[in-house]
C-alpha cells in the first residue's frame, strides 16, 4: 500500500513511523529539537509548497529516518491511509 502525502509524493505505508500535527507538536521543545536536528542532518524534505501542517516520519533504506513536511493536515492523511485506494 502507498500513501499520497501531497505534491506528487507517494510513500510506502510500511515505511511510515508516524504522522504528526505540526501545530500541536511544535509547542514541545523535544519536537522542535528533533526537527532541528533532522534538518541539520539533511533528512527533512519540505514538500508542502506552502505552510506545512503536518510532518511524516519514515524509515528509509539510506538514512535512519526521513521527515516529510506536508501541506495536508493529519486528518486528511489518516483518511487517505484508511481508504486504501492507492494500490500500485
Amino acid at each position: 500500500m502507498y500513501l499520497h502525502i501531497g505534491q506528487n509524493e507517494i510513500i510506502q505505508e510500511h515505511r511510515i513511523i508516524g504522522i504528526f500535527d505540526l501545530d500541536k507538536c511544535s509547542t514541545s521543545k523535544r519536537t522542535r529539537d528533533y526537527l532541528s536536528a533532522a534538518d541539520k542532518d539533511g533528512v527533512v524534505l519540505d514538500i508542502s509548497g506552502d505552510i506545512p501542517k503536518s510532518f511524516v516520519v519514515c524509515d528509509h533504506p539510506y538514512h535512519e529516518q526521513i521527515v516529510y513536511l506536508s501541506q495536508l493536515n493529519t486528518s486528511t492523511l489518516k483518511n487517505r491511509a484508511e481508504s486504501q485506494k492507492l494500490e500500485l
